[in-house]
């Protein structure tokens, strides 16, 4: 008996309830088509604005996920160069930032451009351009071939490992990856969410590669969800929500590759993630208004360099409170100098004392 849904002799002929999927499918669908529409009313900057902040959500999120945490300034900074958007307080980013941002933006800003191996191979390059994940030694740029025995997913103490799921063997990979390939590439009539659904799961359970594979999946899942909205500007993050459902994500996922091949409730999970990752974005859209708005309502104030990069950062989200010491640092400027310029913008209503207390005074912006 097949403990995996790949070992049926029937896969990967996916199938589903359309009846049960249907309304879910409906409802995130209309919010796309609303979305959209709402954006092609906003300016230029203000789309761009949005299209920076929710690529960065994606990378960042997509990367914690797997346990890693970029940091935000180095990946809106990478985001940015690589989009030619000129915004303040750009930093130098490091090059496994660079990779992740190179991954998303190809997925996205070339969706409809074929997918092939060799482009498969250029990402996974881009994720690991040390030839490393952490302090193991990979294959790199090409499918593994599982030299240090079987791909599992592992967890629990050494000696009390769990095997959640094994990935099937190396030496069918080739054949496994150029059938999944050309079904992505083929323009059968089938929805195109559920099409970033179905290949989702589809590449994450070959897991074709010695890390990275969820990484990889989410940036082809948007991929086909940037097909379905029929252009390039993103502005909701599927990854931002699949964080916030890490858990119930690797159950759907682990129940669904030990069933069959009936993936109705993959999907339910997955739309319904979406639905949430749509709505989230009239929160998003909110903040890049008010941060437009603000802008807009200042621009006749005198302000120094320093109190431009410091606010446009607040407003962007930094880690902690805002202080007259962390200004002082990330200004590069004296503790008095850093001092002037908060009351400064407090007598010009632009800055207010939080509310949180502590032992140091803390800042927020005046929306």
């Amino acid at each position: 008996m097949a403990t995996y849904v790949y070992q049926y002799s029937d896969w990967p002929q996916f199938y589903w309830d359309n009846e049960a999927i249907l309304p879910l499918l409906s409802e995130v669908r209309h919010l796309q088509g609303r979305l959209i529409g709402k954006m092609e009313t906003l300016g230029f900057t203000i789309r761009s604005e949005a299209v920076l902040e929710t690529i960065t959500n994606d990378v960042l999120k997509t990367s914690e996920i797997e346990g890693e945490n970029l940091r935000h300034d180095q990946v809106r900074s990478s985001i940015a160069r690589k989009l030619g958007l000129e915004i303040a307080g750009l930093v130098k980013s490091d090059r496994n930032v660079d990779g992740v941002v190179e991954m998303m933006l190809d997925a996205t800003q070339k969706f409809n451009k074929p997918l092939s191996s060799d482009r498969l191979f250029g990402w996974h390059s881009s994720l690991f351009p040390e030839g490393r994940s952490g302090m193991y030694k990979i294959v790199i740029g090409k499918w593994r071939d599982d030299s240090t025995g079987p791909m599992q997913v592992v967890s629990g103490a050494m000696g009390r490992e769990k095997v959640h799921f094994q990935a099937p063997a190396a030496k069918v990979l080739n054949k496994e990856m150029t059938a999944f390939v050309k079904w992505f590439n083929s323009t059968r009539t089938m929805d195109p969410v559920l099409k970033a659904s179905t290949a989702h799961l589809w590449f994450v359970t070959l897991h074709p590669f010695d890390d990275g594979n969820g990484r990889m999946a989410r940036a082809l899942t948007d991929m086909l969800l940037a097909r379905a909205d029929g252009h390039n500007q993103r502005f909701y993050s599927m990854s931002s929500q699949i964080r916030l459902e890490r858990n119930k994500y690797y159950n759907i996922l682990e129940k669904t590759q030990k069933g069959d091949m009936d993936v109705t409730n993959w999907h339910l999970w997955f739309l319904d993630c979406l639905y949430k990752a749509l709505k989230a974005s009239d929160k998003l859209l909110a903040g890049v208004l008010a941060k437009s708005n603000f802008w807009e309502k200042h621009k006749t104030t005198a302000l120094n360099d320093r109190q431009r990069l410091l606010l446009n950062k607040a407003m962007d989200g930094f880690d902690g409170r805002l202080t007259s010491s962390k200004w002082a640092k990330i200004a590069k400027c004296s503790s008095d100098t850093a001092l002037r310029d908060i009351q400064d913008l407090v007598t010009k209503k632009m800055l207010k004392k939080d509310s949180a207390g502590g032992r140091s005074t803390g800042y927020e912006v005046r929306l």
